[in-house]
């Protein structure tokens, strides 16, 4: 994949747009935002850093070796580096090459571009510059011919089930139990072997069968899955789960057995999502099931960067937490391939389908499936939950839901309960701004409150 170098460029005019947003190592010492920190809130203070609960801070301590100081300073440095990381994404467009954070507390973020030129508007930014030939709009696209080679063999792909964008060796790798398949793949969809990178598999990955987030729900009185996040639809009230879970019309009960619900939609495979409609017997609440049965809140839905913390809830296998290993990740399972997944170091086992992965406060997704278990060690995948809300048209409920409604007299394009990728642009109060970080929009983010998602332009 050759470098489609730009021959215009205003990196000094990004660099000196930024200027006010650098800070010292990530360590959340200067704020993140475009605004002085008495005016606008911070990456942290916006995605309610300081709303993870003391269960989500010990699972997070005992999962990734870490004390109380360094959990609760590693997810602040997450969100800094998450606002870091979509303004420079924003400023190199072409060249951006991905970004992740490494380190104990996530203290240093790295962003990948494929222009030097670039390097002088990233380290302005508090950030590690690092030059690679290949850009993630190119791996994206090499990763895609990948999988639609996979999806014309079917089963026989299958030994080679895990393709995804590794942004930290500037690569799309293939995880293969056969090597051999993981090559031909790449052969039949005319991929440049140098952009890819095959390594040997032990096991396959297969949808966690065995059939409040986190919490067991039973599907035709039989197969049992985890709750992923309590959903509304204008006045219906229900969760997002795995579509591997359940197919539409399916009913459910909850983990007492009661009478709980109908699936509205699923999709499995190609994606693995699904949204439930509940009684009246059911509310749905902010809320994820933490250790002990605690209430973790969910604030928000902004995806975390690679290398973030994140943690999982689930019903057979409770809390547990790893790191954010890969984006936009395909995988075959035995009953096809589904694609737009997160692959984590997070373990899991069946039953835990469809729960909860968490982020601080941040909804990430719900289990799909994985390898290994929470004894040995695993490989695990989520469905991202922005996706499934917005195929669905479903609002995450968060806490401090209240339906208020914007300031009056704003008016603009920017509307609650939309999901926002990066890039895009909305107006709001009569000027245009740029989506930084994917996430839900609900109100109180409104694009000038929150610099950590929304950049003026």
């Amino acid at each position: 994949m050759p470098h489609r170098h730009r021959h215009t460029r205003a990196v000094g005019a990004a660099a000196a747009a930024t200027a006010a947003l650098l800070v010292a190592g990530l360590s959340g010492s200067a704020s993140a935002g475009t605004a002085p920190a008495d005016s606008a809130p911070t990456a942290a203070e916006t995605l309610r850093t300081d709303a993870a609960p003391p269960a989500l801070l010990r699972a997070m301590e005992r999962d990734l070796g870490l004390d109380r100081r360094q959990a609760e300073r590693r997810l602040v440095n997450e969100a800094d580096a998450g606002a870091v990381a979509g303004r420079l994404r924003a400023a190199l467009g072409a060249d951006f090459a991905g970004a992740w954070v490494r380190g104990a507390e996530s203290g240093t973020l790295t962003v990948a571009t494929t222009d030097a030129a670039d390097v002088a508007a990233i380290e302005a930014q508090g950030a590690v510059a690092q030059v690679v030939r290949h850009s993630l709009a190119d791996l994206d696209a090499a990763r895609a011919r990948i999988d639609r080679a996979a999806a014309e063999r079917g089963a026989d792909a299958a030994d080679a089930a895990v393709r995804y964008v590794d942004v930290r060796t500037n690569t799309v790798t293939v995880q293969a139990v056969r090597p051999s398949v993981a090559r031909a793949l790449v052969a039949a969809a005319g991929v440049d072997a140098s952009a890819v990178r095959v390594e040997k598999a032990a096991e396959k990955p297969r949808p966690l069968y065995d059939l409040r987030g986190g919490e067991a729900y039973y599907i035709n009185n039989s197969g049992r899955c985890s709750i992923g996040f309590p959903v509304t639809k204008g006045s219906q009230e229900g969760f997002a789960t795995a579509g591997h879970c359940g197919r539409t019309g399916a009913s459910t009960t909850g983990y007492n057995r009661v009478a709980q619900g109908t699936f509205q939609g699923s999709t499995f495979p190609g994606r693995d999502m699904a949204w439930v409609a509940v009684n009246s017997n059911w509310r749905a609440t902010p809320y994820v099931s933490g250790a002990g049965g605690q209430n973790v809140q969910v604030t928000g839905s902004t995806q975390a960067p690679v290398g973030a913390s994140v943690c999982r809830s689930g019903s057979t296998t409770g809390w547990h937490c790893g790191t954010v290993q890969q984006h936009n990740t395909s995988v075959t399972y035995p009953e096809g391939t589904i694609s737009g997944v997160t692959r984590t170091t997070v373990c899991a086992e069946p039953g835990d389908s469809g729960g909860s992965y968490i982020s601080g406060s941040q909804a990430q997704g719900v289990t799909s499936g994985g390898s290994g278990d929470c004894r040995s060690g695993g490989t695990t995948f989520f469905q991202p939950i922005n996706p499934l809300l917005q195929t669905y048209g479903l609002t995450l409920k968060t806490t401090g839901d209240g339906g208020e409604e914007p300031p009056p007299g704003e008016g603009g394009t920017w509307a609650a309960g939309t999901v926002y990728q990066p890039g895009d642009t909305v107006t709001y109060g009569g000027a245009t701004y740029r989506c930084l970080q994917g996430h839900q929009a609900h109100a109180g983010w409104e694009p000038p409150n929150v610099p950590a998602l929304w950049q003026r332009v």
